[in-house]
């Protein structure tokens, strides 16, 4: 099993929309707390960065939300990860954007303080 953590900017997003698409949000972040080897359909790598991305899709809406990996090399190995920020994905072009933003949030985050607000 692995803890979820939130950033304040994923919990702003995720609060933000329909109830049908947080219910899909949250089976999608219960399978990545839950599974091993989580299916790429639900979360992939991001490239040329440290970050994988969570994918979910509600119709034709596709949301991602960069995740990173607090205490491993890979997503496989982790029992700590922080969801860090989502989007509505619009373009391939956006991910850069979106990064950076990831990278930002996550040197002005506190993991210990967090950990007191971890769900599972």
């Amino acid at each position: 099993m692995r803890e979820i953590l939130r950033t304040d900017e994923f919990s702003e997003f995720l609060n933000d929309l329909d109830l049908k698409v947080i219910e899909k949000f949250d089976r999608t972040i219960e399978i990545v707390a839950t599974v091993k080897i989580i299916p790429t359909k639900f979360v992939k790598k991001i490239i040329g960065t440290k970050f994988y991305e969570m994918r979910i899709s509600v119709g034709n809406n596709q949301y991602r939300t960069v995740v990173f990996s607090i205490n491993a090399e890979n997503i496989i190995e982790a029992t700590k990860i922080v969801l860090i920020s989502s989007f509505l994905k619009k373009s391939k072009k956006q991910y850069k954007k979106e990064v950076q933003k990831a990278v930002k949030i996550l040197e002005d985050y506190d993991f210990e303080e967090e950990e007191t607000n971890e769900c599972k």
